[in-house]
């Protein structure tokens, strides 16, 4: 394999991360990997632990003279988000990530990069095909589907691990250490359509331009969310001209902040279609000016074809749905102001899209409380009764609580002191991590959350600092030691 990244130690970590970005590996489609991981346990002559739904487990023994050491897990997922801009070609299900290197940062030609949790991947193969290093026994545990909402690590057995000690290595921020996460859910509200047919003038809009972000790490960000913009915008219209509505598409993850929709509606005529164009273009200025300090690049693109024949959405059911989703919780909910205001309770309107005959919006709420999330689905249940839609709850995953006493927070603490002179932040995050699920079925579990600096996960921007991921294998491998001595 020709390797793009080239200069940065060790050289075998980031010709793993290259050669994992070869292969497709979206939520659902990971058997290649699964499969890859493997062959590299086989051709290492490691114990390996395939599941039905390609969860690995590969466990190497002890170093010279730990053996008497507890063992380690290190734990991360094979599946990444895939995302892409609206201009670039690009199949996730047999292409792999275009990487591209500038002034030391890592990013994608495009898409996401898949760092999240790619790099995770590459460490613990770099950690397992290194003899030399000292290290109590390795067990380490690669889930599937994590971004659909931990399903791998929901469904792996447990019972072919023996480690009471965890480092998962899906954080993302250098420096940083993770201790207690939020749990969450998919919402996902449907309502049968039925069409009739129209002919006229179709007015198309189209939003781009937002930032996105991971709805669990930067709901707190005030950035735009493209499916409730265009609600805001349609119902206007709807309700000003009596256009009929043909489509509403926007997001593919749940899990991400939505950046692109487009819409269309159907006008009687071309001057009724102008009519609605201004007023569309009209209140994308105003939204324009409101996230003018966080979501700058924000654009509603318009345009008019006439002499159209089209199937359009009933118009009872096209107001239902256009108002669900304005009327559906997005962003932060509740602030713990006894924790510098962190996000408590949060909710992100990730997906919304119009088939020949079903209307479907996908929901991410999240929270760290069990019981603000109980009370949550209820009055998202409630909105789904009074607005005629069916709502179903899946891939639901618990939270991950702090914990007081953690040996293993302790050798982080002192390693990367005596590392690099200054001292590791702790920290809570809204995000989703494996770790509560781990720990609700490993009694006594002691975990910790690290990692490199990735930004803009889950977006076309995501990057990976290598040489902060340098330094983090430093880090990880001088806990390892610490963890054998």
């Amino acid at each position: 394999m020709d390797y793009k990244i080239t200069g940065y130690e060790p050289a075998k970590l980031f010709h793993y991360f290259e050669e994992i970005s070869a292969i497709p590996r979206e939520s659902g489609n990971e058997k290649q990997i699964s499969d890859y991981l493997v062959a590299f346990a086989k051709d290492h002559g490691l114990w390996v632990y395939q599941d039905d739904v390609h969860n690995v487990i590969i466990k190497k023994a002890a170093s010279a003279g730990a053996e008497d050491k507890p063992a380690v897990m290190l734990q991360g997922h094979i599946d990444m988000v895939c995302d892409k801009l609206g201009s670039v070609e690009h199949d996730f299900t047999k292409d792999g990530i275009d990487l591209v290197v500038t002034d030391g940062v890592l990013t994608a030609n495009g898409t996401t990069l898949g760092a999240d949790n790619g790099i995770a991947v590459a460490l613990m193969l770099t950690v397992l095909d290194d003899d030399s290093l000292a290290h109590p026994a390795l067990e380490c545990v690669f889930t599937t589907d994590e971004e659909s909402g931990l399903v791998g690590a929901e469904t792996l057995d447990k019972s072919q691990i023996d480690a009471r000690t965890m480092i998962n290595l899906d954080s993302e921020e250098e420096g940083v250490a993770t201790v207690s996460c939020a749990g969450g859910v998919v919402v996902t509200y449907t309502r049968p359509i039925t069409r009739e047919h129209k002919s006229g003038s179709v007015l198309t809009l189209e939003i781009s331009g937002l930032l996105g972000g991971h709805s669990g790490a930067d709901i707190h960000l005030e950035r735009g969310n493209g499916n409730l913009i265009m609600a805001r915008i349609v119902e206007r219209l709807l309700i000003a001209g009596e256009p009929a509505l043909v489509s509403f598409n926007g997001g593919t993850k749940d899990n991400a902040i939505n950046r692109e929709c487009k819409a269309e509606l159907v006008y009687a005529d071309h001057a009724a279609a102008e009519a609605g164009s201004e007023l569309a273009r009209e209140i994308a200025a105003k939204v324009a000016a409101e996230l003018e300090t966080y979501d700058p690049g924000f654009t509603c693109d318009v345009a008019i074809s006439d002499d159209a024949e089209v199937e359009a959405i009933n118009e009872d059911t096209a107001l239902a749905f256009v108002r669900a989703i304005r009327l559906a919780p997005n962003g932060v909910m509740r602030r713990n102001l006894a924790a510098d205001g962190a996000v408590d309770v949060s909710s992100n309107i990730g997906v919304v899209a119009t088939s020949d005959d079903e209307a479907k919006i996908l929901l991410s709420p999240r929270s760290s409380i069990t019981s603000l999330q109980e009370e949550f689905k209820d009055r998202l249940q409630t909105l789904a009764d009074v607005l005629g839609f069916d709502a179903k709850f899946e891939y639901e995953y618990p939270g991950w609580s702090y914990a007081e006493h953690s040996p293993v927070r302790d050798v982080f603490l002192e390693s990367y002191r005596e590392l690099f002179d200054t001292e590791l932040r702790i920290e809570s995050i809204h995000a989703g991590l494996e770790c509560g699920l781990f720990a609700e079925a490993l009694d006594g579990l002691d975990a910790i959350a690290v990692g490199p600096t990735l930004k803009d996960v889950h977006t076309p921007d995501e990057s990976m600092e290598l040489a902060s991921s340098e330094r983090f294998y430093t880090l990880l491998v001088d806990v390892l030691k610490r963890l054998a001595a």
